[in-house]
Order: structure tokens, then C-alpha cells, then sequence
């Protein structure tokens, strides 16, 4: 009675154990455990035709055309009236001017980043404490041409020319949607189909402060 009992115990241990090795064999490689803790998205999600992230991160960079302020404080009375609060629209050429330090490139950057330029320029080399704040002009596109309510909209955020349509009141009933231009601030065109747009997002491109689109009328 005492053998089969041992032996009971004995087979039930070595079935745990391998039924315990079974699944770790599943879950681990040759150098043991595999944990994915941080999966990769599938292909084409996150890349540059497909992230919504990077589309925004665009948006918010700087470009040609657009104005920004950028002030300075924590200097001294006398240093301040040599560095006055600086409005200034940023060239062709991507750059803005600024005292001592001269031009400074500014398109192509976030507010953020060309505040840190600017700072890295000055200090230490110009002045041990300085607080530089750069700040863009309300940015915004405009809307013209066969839409109801044509004009100058406020870029809020991500954006695309259907949805910006839209945000103008949407096209009127002698309006070509199939020839709408969307001209960039660099002098880009872009001729965007939207009625094939509506159907397939990846045909709708982005807005970005500075661009306008245009949208023509009807021939017949």
C-alpha cells in the first residue's frame, strides 16, 4: 500500500514538471523568457505616411511667412534697452535677426525649440542670465473660392483640406471638387480630388498655418 502511494506521488511530481517545462519552452528562446512589454505597432502605423503624430508635429513647426515675438527679460534695466521685445516675420531664407547674435534661423523649428536656440546663443557668451519667450501670431489658414463662407480660419490643430472645406461653411453647388488647390506657404500646389478624398483619407492632405485653398468654379 506505502509503494503505491510513493509511487502515485512520485508521477504526479513529474507530471508538473514537465508540464511546467512544456509551457515555459513555449514562452522562452534560447536565453530564456521573451517579455514584450512594449509591442511594436503593425507595419505602416507610426511610420511617416501613416502617423497621426508626425502629421502634428509638422503642424507645429515654424514656417516662412509667419510672425513670432520673441521676448527677453531677467537682464538688468540698462541691458533690456539694448534687447527689446523683437517682432518679426521670418524671411524666405527661414531666418529672423535678433541683436549681437544677428540672424537666426527660425523656420523648420517649434516655438520651443527656436526659444532654446535663441537662449543657447546669448548665454553664456552675451549675458550670464537671460529668459528668452518666443511666441507665434495666431496662425491660420484661409478658404477661398467656391466655398460659403470664404476667408481666414484659425488653424486650432491638425487639419485637412476636406475637414478645412468644411470649417467654411462647405462648397457651394457650382463648386469643382474634383480641382481644389491647396497652395502651401513655400509656393507648393496641390491639386486635391475630394470626392476621391472623402473615400480615402490617405488622398486628403494635411493643413498647415500659412497655406490657403482655393477652389474653383464649374464650367458646366
Amino acid at each position: 500500500m506505502k509503494v503505491s502511494w510513493k509511487r502515485s506521488a512520485l508521477e504526479f511530481s513529474l507530471g508538473l514538471f514537465f508540464t511546467a517545462g512544456l509551457f515555459t519552452g513555449c514562452a522562452s528562446d534560447s536565453n530564456g523568457p521573451v517579455f514584450h512589454d512594449n509591442p511594436q505597432p503593425p507595419a505602416g502605423v507610426g511610420s511617416a505616411t501613416g502617423s497621426v503624430g508626425s502629421v502634428a508635429a509638422d503642424a507645429d513647426r515654424l514656417r516662412a511667412g509667419e510672425t513670432v515675438t520673441v521676448d527677453f527679460s531677467g537682464l538688468s534695466a540698462a541691458d533690456l534697452q539694448s534687447m527689446p521685445e523683437s517682432k518679426q516675420t521670418i524671411q524666405e531664407d527661414g531666418t529672423i535677426s535678433l541683436p549681437f547674435i544677428g540672424n537666426v534661423v527660425a523656420a523648420g523649428k517649434t516655438p520651443g525649440q527656436l526659444q532654446n536656440d535663441i537662449y543657447n546663443d546669448y548665454v553664456p557668451k552675451y549675458y550670464l542670465h537671460l529668459t528668452v519667450t518666443v511666441q507665434s501670431e495666431d496662425r491660420v489658414f484661409y478658404v477661398g473660392g467656391q466655398v460659403k463662407q470664404p476667408g481666414r480660419e484659425v488653424y486650432a490643430g491638425q487639419i485637412t483640406v476636406t475637414k478645412a472645406i468644411q470649417a467654411a461653411g462647405d462648397f457651394t453647388d457650382y463648386a469643382n471638387r474634383r480641382k481644389v488647390k491647396l497652395i502651401r506657404a513655400n509656393g507648393q500646389v496641390i491639386t486635391v480630388n475630394c470626392e476621391k478624398a472623402l473615400r480615402d483619407p490617405a488622398l486628403d492632405p494635411a493643413v498647415y498655418p500659412g497655406d490657403q485653398i482655393q477652389v474653383p468654379r464649374r464650367i458646366w
